[in-house]
């Protein structure tokens, strides 16, 4: 059980041996500034809710005129008058009704609209620490349903709130009017409102916390099987059929708690109807005990039946109005977990923009660890996967928050879960400093884990360094804005990912701006221009969903190509290419040396060829710079890279070293 009182969930507190939950003032005040924008139109809403309940308590009055008055006197005009009002106060009422409708609409679709940017945002300005250990289908949940959540809490729950309190006071005071003692009697019954909707409430709590925990199971086992990695994994080893039994299972489960759900909701309804004719039965007993003592008359009875039906709706509603207005700021709370998360990597105070950029590079004694952060320890922001589930305890319905706490780093298939796995920590990179100078190519060499991709990851910032720091032109990169660092570094990585778009908007995304000739060119140099010019739309032609529709060969050079549009001084690439073909990594090859020429290069080196043209090769093992030198330097000392040449490198041919 996490600490309720303490970081960012300070704003919200919960009593463990009460089941009312407790709502902070601070978390009111920011709930409300998200309304603030659309004040006056919640001020027009509430009026038109009062509007509208002061429309609905007109009916009961003309039939009592009707029944007492125009039909003993034999009034045909006051009858006809009577006929207009009963058609005219419905239709106005609607009419009412559509314009709070279109309000709440609006003031609805505005919230989610602005509470989706923010979160967006703020979820575009997490590092990639946050993304790799985070799943996601939680941010899609956060941007999806807890949003609308929140949407419904100032719409939803508050307008039906202040229309019942409305409605509730304005009823009883024409009740009132009309008879205290029907009136009295008609709220005796009201302890057989709050009884079943205490006892229900409880039930359903527990069963909707059952329910939560299955649809996320359900949903997780969707999101992991049905994207295109998840369909060919299953394909490939014919699990479709176990899949299928899995997901029934389920699908089944989630089936079985919604019926029990649904009938406890309807014993629950039942009860208030019970509770409703018991009290219809008093005031009618009462009123025709009146009526036959020349007490009261027969279209005050009629009156009050109208009126019990307005009273005994909001009565029950607002008996447990607090537990569904603290249920259902639950998605704002959600809403703000995120927002409230600290943000690791950003531009420190008087950071400059680089200009002109030089090239030159230096790693000076940097360490780092994925580990580097310690969530809730105020080593740095927590992760969205490691925060405890939050159990809203009340006489309503409880809400979940997110995954069992159990859920946590360990699950993820990263190499960063498994360094911060360990009962101590694994270094990425353990005091490593080397220099590039500008428009030279430097090779990264090492054994599987040494840090090679720990280094191409520091340099453009997606991760700060534990110590030391990384200069570019003699500039810290901390000194340096985000924004102007990625204008000035390109990196094509071993994994390419590409947007469901049209090759032309995949291009795009490095340099929105860039004609068609600028776009044809790029592509030229990465030698896929001839590819691209033969499909049937040719630029226009869509990927696929993550760029599917291509090879292996295919995609990395329009990965080359979008990095040539985007034009940086500094570049940073993955040079693999043995799950190619020769003519694709020939293709390619080709591509990365008119690519690397003139700027300053950064490459995990998996072919010799690109070593040997190497101004400088690094040598890596367990996070460790153990060499850097020439290739003939570094042959010479027979050391790791030695070893590296004989068992990995030296199996190309002679004719492509040169």
């Amino acid at each position: 059980m996490m600490n309720h009182g303490s970081g960012w969930w300070s704003f919200l507190r919960f009593d463990e041996k009460q089941d009312n939950p407790r709502i902070n003032r601070a978390l009111i005040l920011r709930v409300a500034r998200y309304g603030w924008p659309y004040r006056y139109s919640l001020l027009l809403m509430l009026a038109t809710i009062l509007v509208a309940a002061l429309f609905s308590l007109v009916p009961p009055l003309l039939y009592r005129t009707l029944i007492d008055e125009a039909l003993p006197n034999r009034d045909f005009g006051q009858l006809n008058l009577l006929a207009v009002g009963m058609i005219g106060i419905p239709l106005l009422g609607g009419l009412v009704a559509v314009l709070q409708r279109y309000l709440s609409a609006s003031i609805g679709e505005g919230v989610i609209c602005d509470l989706r940017k923010a979160l967006f945002e703020h979820m575009q300005m997490m590092s990639l620490r946050f993304f790799t250990q985070t799943r996601t289908g939680e941010l899609m949940s956060r941007l999806n349903s807890d949003v609308v959540g929140a949407q419904q809490a100032l719409t939803s729950t508050l307008v039906n709130t202040v229309s019942n309190a409305v409605t509730l006071v304005l009823t009883l005071v024409v009740m009132l009017s009309l008879e205290w003692r029907l009136t009295l009697a008609s709220i005796a019954i009201l302890p057989l409102f709050i009884l079943p909707v205490r006892r229900v409430g409880r039930i359903l709590r527990r069963i909707t916390r059952e329910q939560f925990n299955l649809n996320a199971q359900m949903n997780a086992l969707m999101n992991e099987t049905l994207n295109v990695s998840g369909a060919l994994l299953v394909k490939l080893f014919g699990r479709g059929a176990d899949e299928n039994r899995r997901f029934a299972r389920r699908a089944a489960a989630v089936r079985d708690v919604g019926i029990r759900q649904a009938l406890i909701g309807r014993w629950f309804f039942l009860g208030l109807s019970v509770a409703s004719a018991v009290g219809t039965a008093i005031v009618f007993w009462l009123g025709a005990y009146l009526v036959l003592s020349g007490e009261f008359t027969v279209g005050t009875i009629v009156a009050f039946s109208a009126y019990l039906a307005q009273l005994y709706g909001p009565l029950s509603s607002l008996t447990n109005a607090r537990v569904e207005f603290a249920t259902s700021m639950v998605s704002f709370e959600r809403v703000f977990e995120v927002l409230d998360m600290p943000l690791d990597i950003t531009d420190q105070p008087g950071a400059r923009a680089l200009s002109k950029v030089e090239g030159g590079v230096r790693f000076e004694d940097v360490s780092f660890s994925y580990c580097e952060i310690n969530p809730g320890e105020g080593g740095g922001p927590p992760l969205l996967s490691e925060v405890s589930r939050v159990q809203w305890h009340g006489h309503g319905i409880a809400f979940p928050d997110l995954l069992p706490s159990k859920t946590t780093v360990d699950e993820s298939s990263s190499d960063e879960a498994i360094a911060c796995g360990d009962e101590q920590p694994r270094w990425g990179l353990d005091h490593v400093s080397f220099e590039i100078k500008p428009g030279r190519l430097a090779a990264l060499v090492g054994p599987s884990g040494a840090g090679k991709t720990t280094v191409s990851y520091l340099l453009p910032r997606l991760y700060d360094p534990m110590e030391g720091r990384i200069l570019i032109d003699g500039h810290d990169l901390r000194d340096i804005t985000l924004s102007s660092l990625a204008a000035h570094i390109g990196m094509v990585t071993q994994e390419t990912y590409l947007f469901n778009d049209s090759v032309r908007a995949n291009l795009l995304y490095a340099k929105p701006g860039a004609t068609p000739e600028e776009l044809v060119a790029a592509c030229r140099t990465a030698n896929i221009h001839d590819f691209i010019a033969g499909l049937p739309q040719g630029y226009d032609t869509i990927v696929g969903e993550r760029g599917y529709r291509l090879s292996g060969g295919e995609k990395q050079r329009v990965a080359i190509a979008r990095v040539v549009l985007k034009n940086p001084r500094i570049l940073v690439l993955d040079e693999a290419t043995s799950h190619l073909d020769s003519q694709s990594e020939a293709l390619i090859q080709s591509a990365l040396e008119r690519v690397m020429k003139e700027r300053t290069s950064l490459v995990i080196a998996h072919r010799l060829s690109t070593i040997l043209r190497a101004d400088v090769i690094l040598v890596l093992k367990d996070g460790r710079l153990v060499e850097q030198g020439s290739h003939s330097e570094l042959l010479a000392r027979g050391g790791l890279y030695a070893a590296l040449y004989h068992t990995q490198f030296r199996t190309e041919p002679e004719a492509s070293l040169h």
